[in-house]
C-alpha cells in the first residue's frame, strides 16, 4: 500500500515497521515534551498522513509505554480520518502521565504506532424490532 505523507522535520525518520512481521509502524516524536503528574499532553508525531479512501489510521500506544514511561493514552485508540491531512494536521499522540513525577518524552523517541484498517460507512436501516434472542450484557458469556 502506498501512502502519501509529509514529514515536518526532515532530520527525523519517517515512521517505519521495525520488523518484517510488524503490524504497526512507529511514529517518532518531533519535540521533547514534559508531562506533569496526572496531566494530559499532546506529543507531535512529525508527520501529516493522507489516509487512503476506505481506510482509517489507528494510533495506538506502544505496549511498553506504561512500563517504561508511566504514560497511557487516555482515549485508548486515536482514529485518523480520511479527510484529516491539511497543512496543519500533524499526527498528535495524546498521553497521560500516571506517575507522581514529571515524565519527559525526548525528541526522536517512539511512543506510539499506527495501523491502517479498512472501514466502511454505515447506511442505517431503521427497524422497530430486530429478531434475535437477548444473550445478556457485559461479561455474560464468561461465567466464573
Amino acid at each position: 500500500m502506498q501512502i502519501r505523507i509529509k514529514r515536518i522535520d526532515h532530520a527525523l525518520p519517517l515512521p517505519k515497521h521495525e520488523s518484517g512481521g510488524a503490524v504497526g509502524f512507529d511514529f517518532v516524536t518531533r519535540e521533547t515534551t514534559s508531562i506533569e503528574p496526572g496531566s494530559i499532553a499532546l506529543v507531535p508525531g512529525n508527520v501529516i498522513v493522507q489516509v487512503p479512501e476506505g481506510h482509517a489510521l489507528l494510533i495506538v500506544p506502544r505496549s511498553s509505554l506504561p512500563r517504561k514511561k508511566a504514560l497511557v493514552c487516555p482515549h485508548s485508540i486515536g482514529v485518523i480520518d480520511q479527510d484529516y491531512h491539511g497543512p496543519d494536521d500533524e499526527i498528535l499522540v495524546q498521553v497521560q502521565n500516571i506517575s507522581d513525577e514529571t515524565v519527559t518524552v525526548e525528541r526522536g523517541e517512539r511512543i506510539a504506532q499506527g495501523m491502517f484498517v479498512k472501514v466502511e460507512q454505515a447506511e442505517w436501516i431503521e427497524e422497530e424490532e430486530l429478531a434475535a434472542v437477548s444473550r445478556g450484557g457485559f461479561g455474560s458469556t464468561g461465567h466464573m
